[in-house]
């Protein structure tokens, strides 16, 4: 899966889905609050604040805490490369169905 299938399968999905830029970066927005994004290096970006959604997903081959670049992980994002792209949708769901606001 490519970054513009996965916004074209979750925004046709979710009508208050929408692309949106976070300092530079292509993202997903609900709310005006970003859900995943477009990393430079290929992979997403996913913000996971249940706690079991993102030990799913860390235990991923290749996933990880997401470092922005300034040395500091984000205790609730993920890194998902871009080999394990089968499961961005899912992933990408599973931060849709945390609470709004989070």
């Amino acid at each position: 899966m490519t970054w513009e299938a996965l916004v074209d399968e979750v925004t046709a999905r979710h009508g208050d889905v929408v692309l949106g830029q976070m300092f530079g970066m292509p993202c997903l927005k609900r709310g005006g609050k970003v859900v995943a994004g477009h990393w430079k290096d290929g992979g997403i970006t996913v913000k996971l604040v249940d706690e079991a959604a993102r030990a799913d997903a860390l235990a991923l081959d290749g996933v990880g805490l997401f470092d922005p670049g300034m040395g500091r992980k984000m205790r609730e994002w993920v890194l998902v490369p871009q080999a394990q792209n089968a499961h961005w949708a899912g992933l990408v769901e599973r931060a849709l169905d945390a609470p709004l606001g989070r």
